[in-house]
């Protein structure tokens, strides 16, 4: 098996006495998509984050195609994250800019191509995304699922050699999220990046990713193919994929039919 191409070990996270991420250790393959799945409050989000570099761990190191982040420089991070993109849940595009502008922006800051060459990238970037012609529309003018696309776009505007997707489908109808999950798997075979899915949407993961690592109080609980996962025999996994709550919301459903006489 190639080497991996993210490496996340013994990472601890602690904001006061809290342990967030208790010694998390995680392998992800080049041209793989890698979901990591869990409930809310179980530190997918926390790890993202440390994996993007945007806060340093308690403990522990992160290795980026065989760099640790967590010891290079601010000059040695901005280099290496040019490769890297990012899909925010939100899309985080600037309102104040036009769809394109917000497309060219990381080519306007990072490189030194002519202007000539950024506005053909932008058009090919919007073209991959199914946003061809909404160039000169401002963010308040598109859908949450165009949003979501343009926002892909921009994350694909540096010819990324990974990227990180934080809950990609959030908010969207199923059909728009089924053809956004569609959109980066399609992306995934035809340019062989590697993806990280940070989410707790069943059904994207089932669709798109070909592992998945399930994280639980701020742990990996498992990782796994889907097939693996399916066939986990642990109590919390199972909970999780046959949606069972938690057994202090069955006595509180308990108790609210007792009060409302409901069978």
């Amino acid at each position: 098996m190639a080497e991996p191409i993210v490496q996340v070990k013994n990472l601890v996270v602690t904001y006061g006495n809290r342990v967030v991420l208790d010694g998390v250790n995680l392998d992800i393959y080049p041209g793989e998509i890698l979901a990591i799945l869990g409930r809310s409050g179980c530190g997918k989000s926390t790890l993202l984050r440390h994996m993007l570099g945007l806060a340093k761990p308690t403990a522990g190191q992160i290795l980026i195609k065989g760099k640790d982040i967590t010891s290079l420089s601010e000059e040695e991070k901005t280099e290496l994250f040019k490769k890297i993109g990012m899909l925010f849940q939100s899309a985080a595009l600037f309102n104040s800019m036009t769809i394109a502008d917000n497309v060219a922006l990381p080519l306007r800051e990072h490189t030194k191509l002519e202007e000539s060459t950024i506005q053909i990238m932008v058009k090919m970037k919007l073209e991959l995304v199914g946003l061809s012609g909404f160039e000169n529309f401002k963010p308040a003018q598109l859908s949450g699922g165009m949003k979501k696309r343009a926002g892909l776009a921009r994350a694909l505007a540096m010819d990324p050699e990974i990227l990180f997707c934080d809950e990609p489908s959030a908010g969207l109808d199923p059909v728009v999220a089924a053809g956004l999950d569609n959109l980066i798997r399609k992306l995934q075979t035809a340019f062989k990046m590697t993806i990280v899915v940070v989410t707790h949407e069943m059904d994207s993961v089932f669709a798109i990713a070909d592992r998945i690592a399930m994280m639980h109080d701020g742990k990996i609980l498992v990782v796994g193919t889907k097939e693996e996962i399916k066939r986990s025999p642990d109590p919390i996994v199972q909970q999780f994929l046959n949606r069972q709550p938690d057994e202090e919301e069955m006595d509180r459903e308990q108790y609210l039919n007792t009060i409302t006489g409901a069978s």
